[in-house]
């Protein structure tokens, strides 16, 4: 008998990979995901090439990284806007505290990056009232849970958990019908947007040159985020910086399909600065009806770290399309637990870098590197090959797991993988 401590992650996959909950959320998640990318990729045949120059525009983004945030932050500023360049989360954690202050009431709409600095915690230490906006997110905050999709945040969560989440938050029986829970989430937060001191959003690309900011979504919790409070506070990786608009209208064109299987998604909203008039006697006044301030925190983290290795530099390439995952047979075994904040074969390479090798250690076992997210990801990530990359970087620094190790050592001594002396003919 085994009684050696059990990692917390190897703990989690055991537990996740027998809720038969989670996996009926996400299998219902894959089926109806599945059939709407098809159908909108029929209808959209110029995908095709549109991805391939996507490929092409952030291979030379990521080429060019640190001097088009810094062309980005130049362009911020000449709008009026306020960047910040983040090194690691702690500082990004220290400059959003500063901005906010206390005692404000802050909504959210869903960001990975704001996920990966443990952002809302710092918040609300700081004495801050905050609220996910998206409906996925609410759900998990709700249910004090971390997200298990960097698109579909509470994909593990079956209708009918919903619906008890919601008559908890509520006081009353609120129905299962997925309609009805929309409206539940509607009602209630209806009135954070108008009251918030601060509205906090990511951006899923921005263009260098105009220092515009855009943000793609499907609910219009962000288009509130963004524009009812009076400040407006962005953050996004230095990885998600292209050099012109023309370029990040492309990967506006290619993400939605790929990512939510529609043709484009409801509301693409681009900002670039704050809100401002020139009305009377064409004299600018900034802080019209929409945000007085913007402030842009572009963070590294270990982006630019992750950039100098030749193959692990591609995962910064990944438009956080997630449809890797719905395809990556670990990541529906084990109930979404195949990751932290970024999830899948991919997102074990972000982890590592942005929080450390740590977090990865125990779960890049579970990758098999079939391959089947690179057969479905639109700008043809090799994640097998990254992979296999960052294993190896481990293994050297130590992070072996205790079968390995010991198969490792049987090699070395007896020149087999199971420790059986050399028989004598």
């Amino acid at each position: 008998m085994n009684d050696e401590p059990r990692d917390p992650k190897s703990k989690e996959f055991s537990e996740w990979m027998g809720d038969q909950r989670r996996r009926l959320g996400i299998d219902r998640a894959v089926a109806a995901y599945t059939a709407a990318k098809e159908a909108a990729l029929k209808r959209l045949p110029e995908m095709e090439e549109m991805r391939k120059e996507v490929r092409r525009i952030k291979e030379e983004s990521i080429s060019r990284m640190g001097e088009l945030a810094r062309q980005a932050m130049d362009s911020i500023a000449d709008v009026k806007g306020t960047p910040y360049l983040a090194g690691d989360a702690a500082e990004a954690r220290r400059i959003f505290c500063s901005i906010v202050g206390t005692g404000k009431l802050v909504v959210k709409s869903k960001s990975l990056t704001s996920e990966e600095i443990h952002l809302n915690g710092a918040l609300e230490a700081a004495g801050n009232d905050v609220y996910e906006t998206d409906l996925g997110e609410f759900i998990i905050q709700l249910r004090k849970e971390k997200p298990t999709h960097i698109i579909n945040p509470s994909v593990h969560v079956p209708r009918e958990e919903v619906a008890q989440t919601f008559s908890k938050l509520l006081g009353r029986e609120v129905s299962s019908d997925i309609p009805s829970l929309v409206g539940v989430a509607r009602e209630f937060l209806r009135d954070k947007f108008c009251k918030a001191d601060v509205g906090i959003t990511g951006a899923n690309v921005v263009s260098a040159k105009t220092g515009t900011l855009f943000i793609i979504e499907n609910e219009g919790n962000a288009r509130f985020v963004s524009n009812a409070p009076p400040v407006h506070i962005a953050i996004t990786g230095i990885e998600k910086v292209v050099p012109t608009l023309s370029d990040a209208f492309k990967v506006v064109q290619t993400l939605p399909p790929y990512a939510t299987g529609v043709l484009i998604s409801a509301y693409v909203s681009l900002v670039t600065g704050p809100s401002k008039t020139a009305d009377i006697e064409k004299t600018i006044v900034y802080g019209a009806h929409g945000p007085k301030e913007l402030h842009v925190v572009l963070l590294d983290n270990g982006r630019s770290e992750m950039a100098k290795d030749p193959i692990l530099r591609e995962a910064l390439y990944c438009l956080r399309c997630g449809g890797c995952l719905y395809e990556c047979p670990v990541y529906r075994i084990v109930g979404g637990s195949f990751g932290d904040n970024y999830f899948g074969g991919i997102g074990m390479v972000w982890s590592a870098f942005t929080r450390g090798d740590e977090a990865v250690a125990v779960a890049i076992d579970a990758c098999t590197k079939c391959g089947r997210c690179k057969e479905v990801c639109p700008l043809e990530i090799d994640v097998p090959k990254m992979v296999e990359r960052l294993k190896g970087k481990l293994v050297r620094k130590g992070h072996l797991s205790r079968k390995h190790a010991e198969i490792r050592e049987n090699i070395e001594r007896k020149g087999n993988p199971f420790g059986q002396s050399e028989r004598r003919q």
